[in-house]
Order: structure tokens, then sequence, then C-alpha cells
């Protein structure tokens, strides 16, 4: 099979989803033909303002590039690519920043498109637009897959997972470059995040916070707690396993600010869950339903700052406690690698490509 591997306009976190699955296709021995949005998306920026900029020196009416153009100009050679490589699918991870008329063309031009939706149910509206476009998708929260349904029949769920060498247990060649926090998070600061962390009293704690923080100013009292800023897979692998916890806060913002609204419900673990416990980092967790479906109580769960806040110091004073969890946990994700989705992956677009033959 030949598959146009449409990888994400962001180049971190979806990044990952994305690494990972497009390496566990190829270990099943998928051809995949790379596209690589990110970097096609900075180029097209700065391309179309430049010129925009030198025009408008004598058109002064000329119109200012807009996000959609920006996004067109990538991701239009995508179809010349799938063409030319003559792919039996189009796989897009995200399609956040893929322009929906490039789907379109490529379903004229008698592609199948699918596609990995990595952000339920945050930017649902979105994602349920463009599953109308498309041949087939996937979801990575199972909550949402009967709206998913409800506009394209052939709709799914594919959880998240952890990835090859990058998520191992014990010490790895390169963790010693880390610092070892007593507690560490890596991830976005939405506002829900910020006020959890912000209502915890730290004394006494080493807390390491890692990822875009941008939002928190130099006065603000978790200032002190950040830490390089976005880090990559493999920095964060090791992060977990130097850390005595790792915390993981599940997002509930659609969108950035404190005004921003929030989902309503959601049930299934983010690439987090996964990639903590695969490392045997001993983890404390926000409630999802699948978090004591896949880990019963091998991941506490809190549900207010008051409750993390006594774990912390509980599970902290604790070494024997965590290491006999630490030890339980990579066997509960063993069966969850990006090779063991990505055969489901191949399972289902064989299905469905059979069925449209």
């Amino acid at each position: 099979m030949k598959v146009l591997a449409i990888e994400p306009g962001a180049s971190w976190s979806t990044a990952d989803v994305s690494a990972g699955l497009f390496a566990g296709l190829a270990e099943h021995g998928v051809e995949l033909i790379r596209y690589r949005l990110d970097g096609r998306i900075d180029r097209s920026r700065r391309w179309l303002y430049y010129n925009w900029r030198r025009v408008k020196k004598t058109q002064p009416a000329i119109i200012k590039p807009t996000t959609a153009d920006i996004f067109y100009q990538a991701g239009i050679g995508a179809l010349e690519m799938g063409l030319r490589h003559q792919v039996d699918a189009v796989i897009v991870v995200s399609a956040m920043f893929l322009h929906p008329d490039v789907i379109v063309m490529m379903r004229r031009a008698g592609l199948k498109v699918f596609v990995l939706f990595t952000e339920s149910p945050y930017d649902m509206a979105k994602e349920l637009e463009m599953a109308k476009l498309i041949d087939g998708c996937w979801t990575c929260e199972r909550s949402a897959v009967s709206a998913f349904s409800d506009v394209n029949p052939k709709s799914g769920y594919l959880p998240h997972a952890w990835f090859g060498d990058r998520h191992q247990p014990g010490p790895q060649p390169g963790d010693e470059a880390v610092r070892a926090h007593d507690v560490v998070f890596v991830g976005s600061g939405f506002h829900e995040r910020v006020t959890w962390l912000k209502s915890i009293d730290w004394t006494g704690i080493d807390l390491g916070i890692y990822g875009s923080w941008e939002m928190i100013s130099h006065l603000h009292p978790l200032r002190r707690y950040l830490y390089g800023g976005i880090v990559d897979n493999v920095t964060t692998a090791a992060l977990y396993r130097r850390a005595k916890i790792g915390l993981n806060l599940y997002r509930t913002s659609q969108g950035w600010g404190k005004k921003a609204p929030s989902i309503t419900h959601a049930e299934s673990l983010n690439p987090r869950a996964y990639e903590l416990a695969r490392c045997g980092a001993f983890t404390l967790s926000t409630y999802r339903a699948e978090v004591p479906e896949i880990f019963g109580d091998l991941v506490p769960t809190f549900e207010n700052a008051f409750e993390a806040s006594a774990l912390i110091r509980t599970w902290l004073a604790d070494d024997a406690g965590r290491k006999t969890v630490q030890d339980q946990l990579p066997a509960r994700v063993a069966e969850s690698s990006w090779t063991e989705r990505a055969g489901r992956v191949i399972g289902d677009l064989q299905s469905l490509l059979e069925s449209a033959a």
C-alpha cells in the first residue's frame, strides 16, 4: 500500500501523533510519501507577504494575504504529489491547517482521503465540517464517534499511543541531561491548567513546568517554575523518567484565554497518559473515564486542587509505594503502541478501499 502522509501544520503535540502513526505504518510495510505542511505554511506566509509588500508600493489597493491564502498555498502541492505518486490513499493528521479546497479537489481527482482528527472534542465544529468532505476518519475521543458518524458513516475511534524507542521505562542514555524534578508537567498553559497549578501550595516541592506558557506574566506566581519552553518528545520522556511524579492535567478549554468556553464531556486518554505510563512514570491525573478503565488504581485521580495537593505530598513521601506502582505501569499500555494503532489503520483502510472498489 502506498500512502500520501500529510503531516500537521503544528510543529509539536500533533506532530508527535503524526510521527508515531506514520512510523507505525512504515513498520508494517506501508510506502509513505510525506508532505510536511508545517514548513510549507511558514514558507508560504513569507512568500505571500513578501510579494504583497513589494506590489503594494505600486498598487496600494492590493489585498493583504489572508490565513486562508497561506493555508491554500501551503497545501495545494499535496494534490500534485498524490497524483504524481499514484497513491492508494491520503492520510491527513489533524487537518486543522489544511485548506478544505485541497481535499475537495483531491476527491474530484479520484484520491481517497482519510483524516485522523486529533482535536476532539475541543474543535469539534471544525472537525465535523471537514469530516463531511472526506472518505473516512478516526477521532481520538471515543465519546465523539457518534457525532462523526452522523456526518460521515465511515468514522471510528483511534486511541492515542506511545512511540517506539522514545517511550521506554528505566533510565535511558541522555536522561541525565535533564533536571530531575519532584513534580513535572509538560503541556500548554490553558486557563484551567494555570488555575489548577496556581491553587496548589508548592512550598518545598521542586515543580517543573514545560511547554507553551507565554500568557504567564513575569510577575505570575508560576513563573518561577517554568523551564525551557516547548520541548521535544525525547526530552519530555526523559523528564517523565527523572521526575518523582508526572502530572496529567486534562484540557477543558475550547481555545485560549480566561473566557474560552469549556467542553461538556470527554472520556479518552490523551497522549501524555500513554507516554507517562510507558516510561514507568508515577502519575497523578485529573479524571477521565478511561483512566480507571485502563490503569485501575495505579493512576490516582483528583477533582480539585485540595485533593491534588494532598496526593502530591502523600506520594512524594512514599518512595517505596511509587516504585511499586511504577513497575506495573508499562505493562498496562504494552499493547498501546503506535505500531499497534497503525495496524488498525491499515485494516480499516483495506476494508474501506475494497468496499469502494
